[in-house]
């Protein structure tokens, strides 16, 4: 079991981005700008970026492996440039490492929300009909965050 721990302690202790995998996601969602040739030509897909992480922590040498074109890769080489990692370790020294992920570009969906009710009274209906009440819905949907 000590040969384990011995083990462990010789591999390289990869960037990490503070907060993890999850907050990564969020930065770049909340950061990316959505390119209005992209969104001209409704274009979707994910950028594939390669990159280093200084032994300061800091982004370098952005690399675009797999593009969308339409501006998107300038964007995910911009928004990758805005990230700052925790530097690798190897044997207690702060090292230079590789790293690589995605950028996901998504339209925004163009649904939008809204509830109109009206009620109307059937008071011009002859007399020997009784007067009814009539409802009428329109459901109209909106996106999250827009006003209705």
């Amino acid at each position: 079991m000590a040969s384990k721990n011995k083990k462990a302690k010789n591999f390289i202790a990869l960037p990490q981005y503070p907060g993890g995998q999850k907050a990564l996601r969020k930065f770049i969602t909340d950061n990316l700008r959505y390119p209005e040739d992209a969104l001209k030509n409704k274009i979707e897909g994910d950028v594939f970026v390669t990159f280093q992480v200084s032994n300061e922590g800091k982004i370098e040498e952005v690399t675009v492996l797999k593009g969308l074109g339409y501006k998107c890769d300038e964007e995910a080489i911009r928004v990758i440039r805005l990230l700052q990692y925790e530097p690798a370790h190897n044997r207690g020294m702060k090292v230079r490492s590789n790293m690589r992920t995605s950028v996901r570009f998504r339209l925004p969906r163009q649904s939008t929300a809204s509830i109109q009710y009206t009620t109307t009274s059937a008071s011009s209906a002859p007399a020997e009909k009784q007067p009814g009440i009539v409802h009428h819905y329109t459901i109209t949907l909106n996106s999250p965050g827009t006003q209705p």
